[in-house]
């Protein structure tokens, strides 16, 4: 049994293939508001406004990978 809530959960993806961002966004698209990132410091650039509830960052990526993406947000 799920509990009514008044407003929707945040989810930022963060991926630099699109084919993962165009499947993640087919499924979650509906229930969830999302916000899409290529990059690490494009993730980073978007998380100085606004806050999502959960971040689904991929690992590999040019330039800044997950890790290093995850290591500034912690900062």
């Amino acid at each position: 049994m799920s509990q009514a809530t008044s407003r929707t959960d945040k989810i930022m993806i963060v991926d630099d293939e699109p084919s993962n961002i165009a499947t993640l966004v087919a499924l979650l698209g509906g229930a969830y508001e999302l916000s899409v990132a290529t990059s690490g410091p494009q993730a980073l650039e978007l998380l100085a406004g606004d806050k999502p509830d959960l971040i689904l960052l991929d690992v590999m990526m040019p330039d800044m990978d997950g890790p290093a993406t995850l290591a500034a947000l912690r900062q």
